[in-house]
């Protein structure tokens, strides 16, 4: 059974629990990742969550989410989770937004409520998606993506949508964004 760690509003951990039952309308602050993956042309991989998925199912958002296993390092988290979602190998994976947090939600109550890690990564592969996590897939322009999600012409998810507008803020080049400060992410999450 995957499980999620809990965190404090300090962002130590404080216990876990299963995936399966940590969403719901009062989820517990838990900790997870985000991760934006480019390719050499400075496109973008967007991805739509899949149809069934409990929390904002068939909404389009960053390339991969997901929740560190309790002691797993976040890296090697999101080399995981890549690989599972989207079949991907990456390189350059580094920490961008350290300090993310976000509380998203639904309109039918459940929410989301993560200190969230942002990562940015690239490849030179082409994205096979599991089904299961995700229906589709598109490569996008970054300028014209990150544009659309400002002015709201592109709609996201909540978490996306926040990420973005403190990505863009890092510069217009993402192989050009500086590396995040790992002192700045939660005590629980584990970088080498």
């Amino acid at each position: 059974m995957e499980q999620v760690v809990l965190l404090d509003e300090a962002g130590q951990a404080i216990g876990v629990e299963d995936k399966a039952t940590v969403h719901h309308q009062e989820t517990p602050l838990h900790l997870a990742f985000s991760c934006y993956v480019f390719n050499d042309r400075g496109e973008f991989l967007l991805t739509q969550r899949a149809h069934h998925k409990k929390t904002f199912p068939s909404v389009w958002t960053n390339s991969c989410c997901g929740h560190p296993a309790p002691d797993e390092e976040m890296k090697a988290a999101i080399t995981r989770r890549l690989g599972e979602e989207l079949g991907l190998a990456v390189r350059g994976l580094e920490l961008a937004l350290p300090a993310f947090r976000y509380r998203a939600t639904m309109d039918n109550g459940v929410a989301e409520n993560e200190m969230c890690p942002v990562f940015v990564a690239f490849t030179d592969s082409a994205a096979q998606p599991n089904a299961d996590e995700v229906s589709e897939t598109r490569w996008v322009q970054w300028k014209e993506f990150s544009t659309g999600v400002l002015s709201g012409d592109t709609e996201v998810s909540p978490w996306c949508a926040l990420q973005v507008r403190e990505l863009t803020e890092l510069g217009p080049e993402p192989a050009q964004w500086p590396v995040g400060d790992p002192a700045k992410l939660p005590p629980a999450a584990h970088v080498a």
